[in-house]
C-alpha cells in the first residue's frame, strides 16, 4: 500500500487489530507528523528485539505511514522513489543478486544482506536491481 492509501494501512491485516503496547510506544516515539522512517523502523526492531514485519504491521494497524526506504525506493518527496539505475553492475554482484531472487525478484531482506556481505549501501543494491530489470519485493516491513 503506498501513501494515497493512508487510513486504510490496517485493511491488510483484516481481523488483527492489536499492537502491544510497548511496540506502540515505541512505534509513537518515533513518528513524525503521522509517518515513521525504514531507518527508524529499523531502529525499533533492534530496541526491542522484535522483527522488521512485526514493526511494519504495528505501523500498519496505527495507520502510520512508512517513508524514506533505505534502498530508495519509495516514501521520498516529491519524486517518491530516490534510487536510479546503477551505470554499471560487477559481474560478482549480478551473480549475488540474481541467485538471491525468488520468483524473479529480490527480497528486500536478500538486499540487504548483499549489502552487507558487498560492504556497500544499500540503495546501491537496488540501483543495481534497477539497472538489472529486478524488482525488489517483499518489503521486509510490508509496505510492498
Amino acid at each position: 500500500m503506498t501513501e494515497k492509501d493512508k487510513g486504510h494501512f490496517a485493511d491488510k491485516h483484516r481481523g488483527e487489530r492489536s499492537v502491544s503496547p510497548a511496540l506502540a510506544a515505541a512505534i509513537r516515539e518515533k513518528t513524525d507528523a503521522g509517518k515513521i522512517s525504514c531507518r527508524r523502523a529499523e531502529t525499533i526492531c533492534r530496541e526491542m528485539d522484535v522483527t522488521m514485519g512485526e514493526v511494519g504491521k504495528a505501523a500498519d494497524l496505527m495507520e502510520v505511514v512508512i517513508t524514506k526506504c533505505q534502498l530508495g525506493l519509495f516514501g521520498f518527496a516529491p519524486d517518491r522513489k530516490a534510487v536510479k539505475p546503477a551505470a554499471g553492475v560487477s559481474p560478482e554482484l549480478e551473480t549475488d543478486i540474481r541467485a538471491a531472487c525468488v520468483d524473479g525478484r529480490l527480497p528486500c531482506r536478500s538486499a540487504w544482506d548483499i549489502a552487507a556481505r558487498h560492504r556497500i549501501p544499500k540503495m546501491d543494491i537496488s540501483a543495481a536491481c534497477e539497472a538489472l530489470k529486478i524488482k525488489v519485493k517483499p518489503c521486509q516491513l510490508g509496505a510492498f
